[in-house]
């Protein structure tokens, strides 16, 4: 399979990247700086390039499968503003799957259900600006025509991978506190072959 990773030097896009390669999978990632990028492998594309430039997405996209985000906020809009140009590529070149990595602000509040989790009392962060980013890139997945999920981890915390996380459909698992990078990675790249959350979000949490 062809899958294209953005966000690939991230803490989460970095461990997506070891498990598609270690499966054999053709792997292109589009990122600013290439050095950053710590693997070698023959089946690693490596674009150098910035998700807000129209040209270097249709580049990127081209001749993929799948696409992954596991972009960030970095305290600016690049994750909302991005979004848009990958949808219109992946339309473009007939690409139906994709799977981000959102957080579990933008999961649905149990207690109040028609409010997400940022906007209600059950979010203990004081900031919402990332939490705004990641609805606005919900709400543009939810308007398109793609098959996509929506990975919502809660706080991520370094260590290794436990995988005996919990994930439930649009709602934070009760009592979640906080999952690991490795383990957010390993969920959203088994999202390749899962379909028992697309066009939904899921919420990851121990």
């Amino acid at each position: 399979m062809n899958i294209l990773i953005l966000g690939a030097t991230g803490r989460v896009g970095s461990h997506i990247v070891t498990h598609a390669l270690q499966d054999g999978h053709h792997v292109t990632v589009l990122v600013r700086t290439p050095k950053k990028i710590q693997q070698s492998n023959q089946n690693l594309k490596i674009i150098q390039g910035n998700v807000l430039n129209k040209e270097d997405i249709t580049r990127a996209v081209h001749g993929n499968n799948v696409v992954i985000s596991a972009l960030n906020t970095d305290g600016t809009t690049t994750l909302s503003d991005s979004m848009p140009l990958i949808i219109e590529a992946m339309y473009n070149e007939g690409i139906q799957r994709i799977i981000t990595v959102g957080t579990a602000g933008i999961l649905q509040s149990e207690h109040s259900p028609h409010l997400l989790r940022y906007q209600s009392s059950e979010s203990k962060r004081r900031s919402t600006r990332a939490a705004e980013e990641h609805h606005q890139v919900y709400d543009l997945l939810k308007q398109s025509a793609l098959s996509w999920t929506i990975v919502c981890p809660t706080a991520l915390q370094n260590g290794e991978g436990l995988r005996n996380y919990r994930v439930r459909q649009n709602i934070l698992p009760e009592g979640g506190r906080e999952i690991s990078v490795q383990d957010t990675a390993e969920f959203t790249y088994s999202q390749i072959q899962a379909t028992n959350f697309i066009n939904s979000r899921a919420g990851l949490a121990y």
